[in-house]
């Protein structure tokens, strides 16, 4: 076995590792809370030893700034594999619905969202952190929207009028992860809903609806 190929398979050992122990965390911290989830429930939760995790990750922090960067990762990606239309934006919100009812133990989980904004009310580091990733959220979603709605692509809309979308889809995804919590029955209204919001993002042909 060449040193290159020991090499890419002691990183990709490490790698689960990692993937490993950062899952259970999330699972400790939507099921206790940040303070009430330690080192050694988490080790516990993975299977490995706490002395494990300190090779990975040097305090509880650490774990949480791993976190929210991971979720970065994943919406950037998710942002830019979507089709910036109306409906195809539509069937995606209703899926992440479904998503937050069923996957308590993802970063995206409502009850893992809420521990995290909390957090960040208390520690400069870790607010620093979330608002680092909503920021690159943002800017994501905003290149793709000129992309697909700026005057460049023949829509009208100023990038003014872009940012404020962009403001108003993340405010709404936002609400969403809390509706998820307290009405996870609520699928249809959300449907309902999106009609005016999407009507609003996404005018036809490009015309400037603005709510009254």
């Amino acid at each position: 076995m060449s040193d290159a190929s020991r090499k890419s398979k002691a990183e990709a050992r490490c790698e689960a590792q990692r993937e490993r122990i950062l899952r259970a965390a999330r699972q400790c911290f939507v099921e206790s809370g940040f303070h009430a989830a330690n080192m050694a429930s988490i080790a516990q939760t993975a299977g490995v030893s706490a002395g494990l995790i300190y090779r990975y990750f040097e305090s509880k922090n650490a774990i949480i700034l791993a976190i929210i960067e991971r979720h970065l990762d994943e919406v950037q990606s998710d942002i830019r594999q979507l089709q910036w239309v109306s409906e195809a934006v539509a069937n995606r919100i209703v899926e992440r619905f479904r998503d937050w009812r069923r996957r308590e133990c993802e970063m995206g989980s409502p009850g893992l969202f809420l521990e995290i904004v909390a957090l960040a009310h208390r520690d400069p580091q870790v607010a620093e952190a979330l608002r680092t990733a909503d920021r690159g959220i943002r800017t994501e979603i905003n290149a793709c929207l000129l992309q697909a709605w700026g005057k460049n692509a023949g829509c009208g809309l100023s990038e003014a009028e872009v940012r404020e979308r962009v403001f108003v889809l993340q405010c709404f995804f936002d609400g969403l992860m809390i509706r998820a919590i307290k009405q996870p029955d609520s699928e249809e209204l959300i449907k309902g809903g999106l009609r005016p919001l999407l009507a609003y993002l996404f005018p036809a042909g490009g015309e400037r609806n603005r709510p009254d």
